[in-house]
């Protein structure tokens, strides 16, 4: 199994399109007058819909850590920090809601139905972003304490699930946890090595070799695209970038290409967030025939008021949406190669 450095060690490169060692420029325009005009009508919609408080999610789950984060990610995205940008205040806002929401266990949670380690896994990854981005060390000292929870709660086949205990694992949320593992080590908080490697065999094992996609636990069948996205996705973020596994996961991606479709699939956001980041790590003709698609269909199915609706709220909808749209800003550090 091939471990790159880029996950042992900081990455400063900002992402290129790439086939193999070699780089070259994308031969298409990434960002177009559409994509700006959308994004800043997501960004001005979303900024409207921030409690008080500085969360997001109050039209569906009411404050939430993970959509709190995905809403302030996507701000970043667009250059904002804290001190810097028109929603400067927005990320400070959602940034301080976080971690008045981190526990002293390390868990962040605020309202989690669903289980709270989604809401950890992204709310850790804002915080590895934020952190590499502004050397906050209160953002430090939290980011340490949530990644050691996940470290500490990996189970035995070496994935997670949706409670800080390490009993059973699924792709959905390892794929959560990996990527904050990443974000955290990138702004130079240890991760074992130990948790990455049992991680991608655990990752691996959820592959279907029929057919290249990715099943939801280990003792479950049948792939689907969501799941198959993030486990693609997951491989990038723990290292792995030449593999058969990858080469499979990519080719059930896209044989299930954007076309322009207004109608959403079940968790048609979760799906699309993950897979356009491995498109975009993969690189070559993958992103060339990813990005475009899903840009032209998102903005397709963007609201008048700028939003974007999902079944999990338009600020989950949204977040999501201006995330999968503003990957070639290259401005994340877990958006750059």
């Amino acid at each position: 199994m091939l471990l790159c450095g880029s996950f042992l060690g900081q990455s400063t490169v900002h992402a290129q399109e790439s086939t193999d060692l070699g780089v070259t420029p994308p031969s298409f325009t990434e960002i177009n007058d559409a994509m700006r005009s959308g994004v800043e009508r997501g960004l001005a919609s979303l900024a409207q819909s921030q409690a008080e408080d500085g969360s997001f999610g109050g039209d569906r789950y009411g404050k939430h850590v993970a959509i709190t984060a995905l809403a302030c990610l996507a701000f970043m995205a667009d250059g904002n920090l804290p001190g810097r940008g028109l929603y400067s205040e927005n990320v400070t806002k959602g940034m301080e809601f976080i971690l008045q929401n981190v526990q002293e266990t390390g868990l962040v949670s605020a309202n989690s139905p669903h289980g709270p380690m989604y809401g950890h896994g992204f709310a850790t990854l804002f915080l590895g972003e934020i952190y590499g981005m502004t050397g906050d060390q209160r953002v430090r000292e939290s980011l340490i304490k949530a990644t050691r929870l996940i470290v500490d709660n990996q189970n035995h086949e070496g994935g997670w699930r949706y409670q800080p205990v390490p009993v059973e694992a699924d792709v959905s949320v390892t794929i959560c946890q990996i990527m904050a593992l990443r974000s955290a080590r990138n702004a130079g908080i240890h991760v074992p090595k130990a948790t990455i490697d049992r991680a991608i065999l655990y990752v691996r094992q959820c592959q279907n070799p029929a057919d290249g996609g990715f099943r939801y636990m280990l003792n479950t069948v049948g792939s689907a695209f969501p799941r198959s996205a993030a486990g693609v996705a997951s491989l990038y973020y723990a290292g792995i970038y030449q593999d058969d596994a990858l080469q499979k996961g990519l080719d059930y991606l896209l044989r299930q290409r954007p076309r322009g479709n207004v109608s959403s699939t079940p968790h048609y956001y979760y799906g699309h967030y993950y897979a356009v980041q491995a498109m975009f790590l993969a690189g070559g003709h993958f992103w060339k025939d990813w990005y475009p698609s899903i840009r032209d269909e998102l903005l397709a199915k963007q609201s008048q008021k700028g939003t974007w609706n999902s079944s999990y709220g338009t600020d989950y909808g949204t977040s999501m949406s201006l995330l999968v749209l503003q990957i070639p800003n290259r401005l994340l550090p877990i958006f750059q190669r």
